[in-house]
């Protein structure tokens, strides 16, 4: 038996560290993924710039070019219709090249249809460059949430598969801020100095993604083991960690869970042979749900009109009573300062609060935002003097809209569409989803100007409002919840979320019947 020690404690005690009796601690975040995780959603930047500078570029281009509504709606907007091609390119190209090339050919594509946009010398030439520009947005889009999803721990997935929104709304606010300060040249330079510097980011990104690793479950599907397991050992966060999540790669790729070889051959399956029929032509009851989920979310994203506010701010404003264009371009960068700090508070809840209740949060903000702006709006089209409560309510519900989007709706659509789907399905799931939400957007930013003509500006947004309640309702009766879970365990998730709904449905039928029972045995005694 041991004796006391001088201190008077038992010799088992005294030989045990302070930090021996500390409580246990959450596991520190991952700082070689959160890194790469913020150097493939730079990519996202690309979109954010050319949405939030084409909003101010585009009165500058209407003066030069005495360009009619019509023609603007279709530069403005067809940039969202033109992601489509890069889109659909890049769920093929990051399965054949690699996630981590597929974000250098992004670069390259954006670059050059960036510098064609800044040279233009008529309209032509500028719908060719946003032509160009965005083939190069798309492949961003798509390429940026899909790897970050692949590359992160289960327990920060959410955090850094919302950092392609961050970027997107970072970059927003960089395209506002670059009108304002090119506004002070010439009319004819400044436009093109604004579209022109886009190129800037597209060089930075390109050179930095020599950096990264490729994506551990893209080089499972290579058969490169060895070389997974080395980035896994780095983006876990326990050697334990990296055991499974390799393990679950390997399953899901259909190589034994005892091949510890460091290459091996897989059937190649990374071109997109049968996933496309897999997905729409014979899913099974999970995998259509995963689609239905997973695509549904994008096209609620967009119809809710996040790009007509974002696009159309200075006009917004406009019909809401501020003339001056000073003053306009300095409103829209107070839009774009709310929208990046409430995305950035989203990032931390994400993990902590869940996907669910921040996602039906957000969209129920987003209702009343829509509902008070389109009253506004409606009030100033009916009055025949400047109003100063609704101008300042216009101004405050654009403001809420933007921040009830980004705390939920706008990361969470990323979020969840990069890590929903199964691994032989997620490059071409994912993109059909980017696919739908630019064909959206597309959609309403090139007819936007036209809808409010028709039934009026706050007409448009009471619209707005009801397609957003509508998306309230899907997700509350589709969406499970998916915080903390590996992205090997989302069919088993929601083929048991099917199953649930089915128990509901039962016992429902099983209440109904018994309900219809009873009342009939109640109406036999009442007549005997």
């Amino acid at each position: 038996m041991a004796g006391p020690n001088v201190d008077g404690l038992p010799s088992q005690i005294a030989e045990k560290a302070i930090t021996d009796f500390d409580p246990p601690k959450k596991p520190k975040k991952n700082k070689y993924a959160m890194a790469c995780a913020i150097l493939a959603s730079m990519t996202s930047v690309l979109l954010g710039y050319d949405f939030g500078v084409m909003s101010g570029a585009a009165i500058f281009i209407k003066k030069q070019f005495k360009l009619s509504d019509v023609k603007m709606e279709i530069l403005v907007g067809t940039l969202s219709i033109y992601c489509l091609v890069g889109s659909a390119a890049a769920g093929l190209t990051s399965d054949w090249i690699g996630r981590r090339y597929t974000i250098v050919v992004a670069g390259v594509i954006f670059f050059v249809g960036a510098l064609l946009m800044g040279l233009a010398t008529n309209y032509a030439f500028l719908m060719v460059g946003r032509f160009v520009a965005g083939v190069g947005v798309g492949y961003a889009l798509l390429i940026a949430p899909v790897y970050t999803a692949e590359l992160s721990p289960a327990s920060i997935r959410g955090f850094l598969t919302s950092f392609p929104e961050v970027f997107i709304n970072g970059g927003i606010l960089l395209g506002y801020v670059s009108n304002y300060a090119f506004s002070k040249l010439p009319d004819h330079l400044g436009w093109r100095f604004m579209l022109g510097i886009g190129a800037i980011p597209s060089v930075f990104m390109t050179l930095v993604v020599l950096a990264m690793p490729e994506s551990p479950r893209w080089l499972v599907m290579q058969g490169r083991l060895g070389d997974a397991k080395q980035v896994l050992d780095k983006t876990s966060d326990t050697p334990e960690e990296a055991q499974l999540r390799l393990m679950d790669i390997k399953e899901a790729a259909g190589i034994p869970e005892d091949c510890n070889d460091d290459i091996v051959k897989v059937q190649k399956k990374s071109h997109g042979e049968g996933v496309w029929r897999e997905l729409f032509l014979h899913p099974t009851p999970t995998v259509r749900h995963i689609l239905i989920c997973g695509v549904g979310i994008h096209f609620f994203q967009q119809a809710s009109g996040i790009d007509a506010v974002v696009l159309y701010s200075p006009r917004i404003f406009e019909k809401a009573g501020i003339t001056s264009s000073n003053d306009l371009l300095l409103t829209t960068i107070a839009v774009g300062s709310v929208k990046t700090m409430f995305i950035l508070v989203a990032t931390f809840l994400l993990d902590k609060v869940g996907r669910r209740p921040l996602l039906l949060s957000s969209v129920g903000g987003m209702i009343l935002s829509l509902l008070a702006l389109g009253m506004g709006l409606s009030v100033i089209d009916h009055s025949t003097k400047k109003l100063n409560w609704a101008v300042g309510l216009c101004i405050t519900s654009v403001m809420a809209y933007v921040a009830t989007f980004s705390i939920g709706m706008g990361p969470i659509t990323w979020v969840y569409s990069s890590e929903i789907f199964p691994l032989r399905l997620r490059a071409q799931g994912t993109s059909a989803g980017v696919a739908v939400n630019r064909v959206v957007s597309g959609v309403i930013s090139t007819t936007f100007l036209s809808l409010y003509k028709a039934i009026s500006i706050g007409g448009a947004f009471f619209l707005f409002a009801a397609i957003a309640t509508v998306a309230w309702l899907f997700f509350f009766i589709c969406y499970p919840e998916t915080q903390g879970r590996t992205l090997e365990d989302m069919e088993v998730l929601f083929g048991h979320f099917i199953k649930w709904r089915q128990v509901l449905k039962e016992q429902k039928k099983q209440e109904n019947k018994t309900t219809s029972g009873n009342n009939g045995q109640i109406q036999l005694g009442t007549k005997g």
